[in-house]
């Protein structure tokens, strides 16, 4: 792979201007990891395709072309987002500070001679990373109105870079919160994921919540507040103190984890009921429907649907795992993704009331218990009922998993005595 200094070196001595620009300038300057690199260039993207065999261009419209790895772009101007996402039509240009006045944020329009580090500031962007702040370039209204998922982008930053919000700014993304709805879902969900899993995921919901984004983009988390809960299992307070400590507690997360954890109480507030003391009879089967609208909404690929649900589904089981017989503790511990179930936990009791004797003889079992036990292989199976005379139906999976649970349980070891218990089940059915 070529490095982005050699790319943007030969640029350079083809006779065109090149810089590093964007959020790995901005992370360079901060001492933080850089990745992805991005370059901006005075060429055109018949030019930059000319002077690197194999280029491809990966936006046409926008003059971006990949060049082994690395983004190369043509300064540009914008003009009209009819869409409020991308520009109807855009300019080439040959000045940088063009370029740089048609970006988002000031601390993303920085530019970087790969060379010599000489940095190039058109909009105040070094002063704002020296402030921790996040402000839009120029108008803030103008630049939600022309890309409204900047909005979202300005919450991400600003959590994920300890910055605050400059005042114009929130208040511009507090005015236009209601637009962000125009935006693809799948650019929304994809924005959340990354707020849900770069860290500081709690930060980032205050924020989306003061911003009023949240009520927006996920009501259903929004009305979390002022849910009450019962004082000894809660002290910490309500439904949403409650998760976002949660969130907060997430280190780089698999977005499955994340999300489980986002939505594991969304049924709270559907069910808060005043009873002998506060319950919330059912939250976990309103949770489980809420959870799939969400996913659904939000276009979550079916194998991520699938897990966040389970983990809203089987939160409140640890509260049985001392009790539970062998067969039903397995069957438990052998959900796909076991570790997630785990640590969603640790995290609700270490967010509450700080009780971990569940948790760690969960943990234990998952651990010391062999794969083989937890999942043996079936002493019966279909093929062995209806080699047995059995007809196929209803009766199979119940009769099977009657004789796995004996099986775990130690109360059957050999076939013969598997189809024996099934034959006995069969008459009671």
């Amino acid at each position: 792979m070529t490095p982005p200094s050699e790319i943007a070196g030969r640029l350079r001595k083809s006779g065109y201007s090149a810089y590093l620009v964007g959020g790995c300038v901005r992370d360079s300057l901060l001492n933080l990891p850089v990745s992805d690199f991005d370059i901006a260039t005075s060429a055109t993207p018949d030019e930059v395709c000319n002077l690197f065999p194999g280029a491809k261009l990966v936006g046409a419209h926008f003059g971006v072309v990949m060049v082994d790895g690395t983004e190369v772009a043509t300064y540009r101007s914008d003009f009209a987002y009819s869409d409020g996402r991308r520009p109807d039509q855009i300019r080439y240009e040959k000045d940088p500070e063009a370029d740089a006045r048609r970006r988002d944020f000031t601390i993303n329009a920085l530019f970087r001679d790969a060379e010599t580090g000489e940095v190039l500031d058109f909009v105040g962007g070094r002063q704002d990373l020296h402030n921790r702040i996040i402000r839009a370039i120029g108008d803030p209204e103008e630049r939600f109105g022309e890309d409204h998922l900047r909005m979202l982008r300005a919450v991400r930053f600003a959590a994920r870079l300890g910055f605050t919000i400059e005042p114009e700014t929130l208040a511009a993304i507090q005015k236009l919160a209601c637009k962000i709805n125009r935006i693809a879902p799948e650019r929304i969900r994809a924005e959340l994921d990354r707020m849900l899993t770069e860290g500081h995921a709690g930060r980032a919901f205050e924020l989306l919540d003061q911003t009023g984004l949240l009520r927006e983009v996920l009501p259903e988390v929004s009305a979390f507040h002022r849910v009450e809960q019962p004082p000894e299992f809660h002290p910490e307070g309500d439904v949403w103190i409650h998760v976002t400590r949660m969130l907060a507690g997430l280190k780089s997360p698999p977005g499955t984890l994340a999300w489980g954890v986002l939505l594991h109480d969304a049924g709270k507030p559907g069910t808060f009921q005043r009873l002998d003391r506060i319950r919330f009879n059912g939250h976990v089967e309103l949770g489980v429907e809420i959870g799939r609208k969400i996913a659904n909404r939000l276009r979550f690929s079916t194998e991520v649907k699938d897990q966040v649900l389970a983990l809203i589904a089987n939160h409140m089981r640890f509260g049985d795992v001392h009790r539970m017989k062998d067969s039903t503790l397995k069957r438990f511990l052998r959900l796909p993704s076991f570790e997630e179930h785990l640590e969603l936990h640790r995290l609700d009791c270490l967010a509450s009331h700080g009780h971990l004797d569940n948790y760690n003889f969960a943990k234990a079992k998952f651990e010391e218990t062999p794969p083989r036990e937890i999942k043996p292989e079936r002493l019966l199976t279909g093929r062995d009922l209806i080699a047995a005379g059995w007809k196929p139906g209803p009766e199979f999976r119940r009769v099977l998993d009657e004789v796995e649970d004996a099986q775990m349980e130690g109360m059957v070891t050999t076939k013969e005595a598997a189809l024996e218990l099934a034959e006995q089940r069969r008459s009671f059915s």
